[in-house]
């Protein structure tokens, strides 16, 4: 008898602690949920961060620093989009798309995923991009190629 009631206590105590104790912000809310959304809308008064200067690289090392990059997302969906997209591509590529290339990988890894998928609208600065619509027909994979993660 004395151990129900202490259940019952410990039950008790456990419902009345769930619904009075505060709720703390979920500080990494899953991708595209309502509380994502309104956390990743940034003030105007703060600046964007810009991309390291990196005066005098060679073409050569750009290409080796773009592949690792789209390698090393941090999620494994864009790794394998970009990094696949990198294999096919950038070898042919001119500086100035490998410039773009460059710049597009500096947006978060699920805007570039959701991007390419049509899952989310494109920004203005976007739309016209031909690297962007190159990454979109990797993406959609017409030919149904099973892909995996290139070879180091």
């Amino acid at each position: 008898m004395l151990r129900t009631s202490f259940s019952g206590y410990r039950l008790c105590a456990r419902r009345l602690l769930w619904t009075t104790v505060p709720r703390h912000k979920d500080p990494w809310p899953l991708p595209n949920t309502p509380e994502h959304m309104a956390s990743t809308t940034t003030p105007s008064d703060v600046p964007p961060l810009q991309p390291l200067p990196r005066p005098n690289e060679t073409l050569e090392t750009l290409r080796a620093r773009l592949i690792y990059q789209s390698r090393k997302r941090g999620t494994l969906e864009s790794d394998l989009l970009l990094s696949t997209f990198a294999r096919d591509h950038l070898q042919s590529m001119t500086e100035a798309e490998l410039k773009e290339y460059d710049k597009l990988l500096d947006e978060p890894d699920w805007d570039i995923y959701y991007w390419a998928t049509g899952k989310r609208a494109i920004p203005e600065r976007w739309t016209s991009s031909p690297i962007l619509e190159k990454l979109k027909v990797h993406a959609r994979n017409e030919g149904k190629v099973v892909r995996r993660m290139p070879s180091l």
